[in-house]
C-alpha cells in the first residue's frame, strides 16, 4: 500500500511538472500576455467599402521588421521605413472579396503609428468598391495562419447604415460573410462623413433589431456567442500571467472546501471587474493594472514559501481576482460592440474563460492530493512557489519600468 501511494505520488509530480511546462514555456514566459490582436472595421456605405485595421506594434515589428536597435518600439524614422511593406502585407492577408470576387486594387488612405505606450498600434486605412444587393461580401484573415505559436484574434466590427455587428476571428475561424438585402443597401449612408454624422450604433436602444439578427445568420464564422467563447478560451491560454496565478494558488496544500471557495470567489471577483471595464463603469490604467498582476504573483508565491499552512485564502484571491478581471477586459474595450450584443458577448467571453480555469482546477486537484502525501511535497511546493515567484518579479520590474 505504502509503495503504491509512493508511486502515484511520484506519477502526479511528473505529471504536475509537465502540466507546469505546458502552462509557462520559458520562451515566452517573459512576455506575460502572448497575444496578437488586431482590431479591423468595415464600414459599409453606398459609395465605398471602407477597412480600417489596426494591430498592435510588436505584431507588425513580427511581421514586417524594422525594429533596427531592438528596442521593441517603432521609432518615427523606422516606421516610414516599412509602412510600405506593411501596407503589402496587410494587403496580402485580408482577402475582401464582393459578389464572389477578389477585390485585389486597394485604395490606401492611410497609414499611421499611433503611440500610446504598451497600447500603440499602427493603423490602416484604405477603401474597396461598395457592396450590392444580394451580393456577399466576405472579408478572410490569415495573419499568423501558418505560425502554430502564435495566438492571433481579429476583433471585427461591421457598421452598416445604423445597424453593426461583431465576431472574433481566431484559430481556424478566420472567413467572415454577410448579404445585404435591398433594404438594408437602401438604408446605407451615403459616404463616410454622413456615417459619422449618424447615431452611433452603440447608442441605439435595440441594435435596430432584425435586420442586424438576418446579417449575422449570413455570417459563415462561427455564431457570434460562439466566437467569443472561443476567444475567452484562448485569451487566458495566452495569459501566461493569469495562469501561474492560477497556479501558485492551487500548489499550496488546502481541503476541497478550501480550494471550492477560493476558485468561487476568483470568479466571482474578476467576473465583476470585467464586466464594469467593459461597461466603462470604472477604467484602471493597464499602467497600474498590469504592474498588480504581476506583484499578485509574486505575493502568493511568497505566501506558499513563507507557510506550510494557508487559510483564509479566498480573502486573497477575491482581492487580486478584481485587479485580474480588468486585465482580462483589455482586448474587448477597444472594440466597437453594439450595447445590444455587448451583453452575449461579454458573458459568452467570460464563460470560455472559466470553462479553462475550471478544466485546470478539475486536473491539477486530484494530482495535488496525490502530491501531498509524497514525504518531499513541502520541497516541490517551495520549488514550484519559487520559480513563480522569480517569474513574477520579472515580469514586476519589466511592466513597472515599461509604465
Amino acid at each position: 500500500m505504502y509503495r503504491l501511494s509512493v508511486s502515484a505520488s511520484r506519477m502526479a509530480l511528473c505529471i504536475l511538472t509537465a502540466v507546469m511546462l505546458m502552462v509557462i514555456p520559458f520562451k515566452q514566459a517573459v512576455y506575460a500576455h502572448a497575444y496578437s490582436a488586431s482590431y479591423t472595421t468595415l464600414d459599409l456605405t453606398k459609395s465605398q467599402t471602407g477597412l480600417t485595421f489596426a494591430i498592435d506594434e510588436l505584431s507588425v515589428i513580427e511581421l514586417a521588421g524594422g525594429d533596427s536597435n531592438d528596442n521593441k518600439m517603432l521609432e518615427p524614422e523606422e516606421f516610414e521605413r516599412i509602412k510600405e511593406k506593411f501596407a503589402g502585407i496587410v494587403k496580402q492577408n485580408l482577402t475582401i472579396k464582393i459578389g464572389g470576387e477578389v477585390q485585389s486594387e486597394m485604395q490606401l488612405q492611410s497609414i499611421a503609428l499611433d503611440r500610446q505606450g504598451d497600447a500603440t498600434k499602427v493603423i490602416l486605412k484604405a477603401a474597396y468598391p461598395p457592396v450590392t444587393a444580394g451580393k456577399p461580401v466576405s472579408l478572410k484573415d490569415t495573419f499568423y495562419q501558418n505560425d502554430s505559436k502564435a495566438n492571433y484574434v481579429d476583433l471585427l466590427t461591421i457598421h452598416y447604415g445604423t445597424e453593426s455587428s461583431t465576431s472574433a476571428l481566431s484559430a481556424q475561424n478566420r472567413s467572415w460573410t454577410m448579404m445585404l438585402t435591398d433594404n438594408e443597401i437602401s438604408g446605407l449612408s451615403q459616404d463616410l462623413q454622413s456615417m459619422k454624422a449618424q447615431p452611433s450604433p452603440n447608442h441605439e436602444k435595440s441594435a435596430v433589431g432584425s435586420h442586424a439578427a438576418d446579417a449575422v445568420k449570413k455570417n459563415d464564422a462561427p455564431s457570434d456567442w460562439f466566437s467569443f467563447f472561443k476567444l475567452g478560451m484562448n485569451h487566458i491560454l495566452g495569459g501566461y500571467d493569469h495562469l501561474l496565478f492560477l497556479f501558485s494558488l492551487l500548489i499550496a496544500r488546502q481541503t476541497f472546501k478550501q480550494y471550492a471557495t477560493m476558485i468561487t470567489a476568483f470568479t466571482i471577483a474578476h467576473s465583476l471587474t470585467l464586466t464594469l471595464t467593459v461597461f466603462n463603469i470604472i477604467h484602471v490604467s493597464p499602467a497600474i493594472v498590469e504592474p498588480l498582476i504581476a506583484l499578485s504573483i509574486c505575493y502568493v508565491a511568497l505566501e506558499n514559501i513563507a507557510r506550510q499552512t494557508v487559510s483564509l485564502r479566498w480573502v486573497l484571491t477575491f482581492l487580486f481576482g478584481l485587479i485580474h478581471g480588468m486585465g482580462f477586459a483589455d482586448i474587448l474595450k477597444e472594440m466597437e460592440i453594439p450595447k445590444a450584443e455587448l451583453a452575449t458577448d461579454l458573458i459568452s467571453f467570460n464563460l470560455g474563460i472559466e470553462t479553462v480555469q475550471l478544466t485546470i482546477v478539475g486536473v491539477l486537484i486530484p494530482l495535488l492530493y496525490m502530491l501531498h502525501r509524497f514525504k518531499y511535497a513541502r520541497r516541490i511546493v517551495i520549488s514550484g512557489s519559487s520559480l513563480a515567484l522569480l517569474l513574477g518579479a520579472i515580469w514586476l520590474i519589466e511592466r513597472v519600468f515599461q509604465a
